[in-house]
């Protein structure tokens, strides 16, 4: 055998090894998330992410600390509204 001859056939092995490695990984992450879909529980809805209008105190302190942050204290939060 050649030396071209050599690279090709591992070049092609190394690919067919990539490949079936990929479908491997795609498979396995496929049928977790469907077992775990059917066997885990719902999650519980925190009661102030139920009502689309409310903020909570955390939230709104996160904004008002990002906005100062961002204009280096030169700015106000006067409202906040979903876009």
């Amino acid at each position: 055998m050649q030396p071209i001859d050599i690279a090709f056939e591992l070049l092609v092995v190394g690919i067919i090894t990539v490949w079936l490695v990929l479908f491997l990984v795609v498979g396995v992450g496929h049928v977790t998330k469907l077992v775990v879909n059917r066997f885990a529980p719902e999650g519980i809805v925190a009661s102030s992410e139920s009502k689309p209008g409310v903020l909570n105190n955390n939230k709104l302190t996160a904004i008002t600390a990002a906005v100062n942050v961002a204009s280096k204290g030169e700015a106000k939060v006067a409202k906040i509204e979903r876009l």
